[in-house]
């Protein structure tokens, strides 16, 4: 076994985006968690058991999703001409049998540390809440395998969007703020469509440059549904929106103007742009998804800080 394959196919780039909610939920959930028990809270948010815990979950998560899609688009045979970075099951680096052995490994150690997650956000008092966060873990999961793997599989009929905005958005930022809080405040969706809208510009820019081979292997994302010029103003609208979202919610919870640092993360999304509006070759998209990912961190980074800070 060759561990340097798994680690191509755990796709590390990914996880800094996969994080990007938690980061978001922890900082705003803290804060609030601090002024209603200031007893109970001490310290940063980022020290917290919660925090930590969380972003094991996560990245748990991630990678079972990019094992499952390696192994997915792999036996399916869209991975066969694909462009970007080599999968490892389509390559034939990793068997089938192996990267679904992989999968029950990373699912077995992703549920353990959920449940730690739970147990320590809830304990033994709130047995409704932890009920209902071990099964979105169960539903996580599912939806994690189900991307690309099985004939029904929603990935493959342009769902994926919807897929990245509930999951690394909504579940992420509003899951993670409630682990701490107990409650749920309106407000909390909006940074939360922010990192959903930031995520999903990341598959739609990932979609766009794998346009023409997912035409051909049958894989109609919604890019290959509404062609490659419409898909640049899809993508415009993703991350155009996802500012809005975001000096919305700092218009209401306005306190200082250090909320406004998350506004240099946008500075390479807007050369981003009109690096996307230029492009006439979908392969050169390949060198920008890095870019728009850790934009998305960056972020989440500022846009926490200047809430706590």
């Amino acid at each position: 076994m060759d561990v340097k394959n798994y680690i191509k196919a755990a796709r590390l780039r990914t996880l800094p985006l996969s994080v990007s909610g938690i980061i978001v939920g922890s900082a705003l959930g803290y804060e609030i968690a601090y002024i209603n028990n200031p007893g109970c809270f001490k310290g940063y948010f980022w020290l917290t058991s919660i925090f930590w815990l969380a972003i094991l979950t996560t990245i748990g998560f991630q990678v079972l999703s990019n094992f499952a899609n390696d192994y997915g688009d792999g036996v399916k045979g869209t991975d066969a001409n694909r462009k970007g970075e080599a999968r490892m099951v389509g390559s034939g680096a990793i068997t089938p049998k192996q990267m679904k052995n992989a999968m029950i490994v990373t699912t077995i150690f992703t549920l353990i540390v959920a449940i730690a997650l739970i147990y320590t956000a809830f304990g033994k008092e709130n047995f409704m809440y932890s009920l209902l966060f071990f099964g979105l873990g169960i539903a996580s999961i599912i939806a994690a395998i189900k991307y690309t793997v099985g004939n029904s599989a929603y990935g493959y009929s342009g769902f994926g969007d919807i897929f990245v905005f509930l999951f690394f958005g909504l579940l992420a930022v509003v899951g993670t703020y409630f682990l701490y809080t107990k409650e749920i405040n309106f407000t909390i969706f909006l940074p939360a469509f922010s990192i959903g809208l930031l995520s999903t510009a990341v598959l739609n820019l990932n979609n766009m440059r794998d346009r023409e081979n997912d035409a051909k292997s049958g894989k109609r994302t919604i890019v290959v549904k509404i062609g490659a010029e419409f898909a640049k103003y899809y993508h415009y609208y993703l991350i155009g929106s996802s500012l809005l979202f975001a000096l919305l919610y700092t218009a209401i919870q306005y306190r200082t103007p250090l909320q406004f640092l998350f506004l240099v993360a946008y500075i390479p999304l807007v050369k981003h742009l009109f690096f996307v509006y230029n492009n006439k070759e979908e392969v050169l998209l390949d060198g920008e998804l890095k870019k728009v990912a850790l934009s998305t961190f960056l972020f989440a980074i500022l846009f926490g800080l200047g809430n706590v800070l």
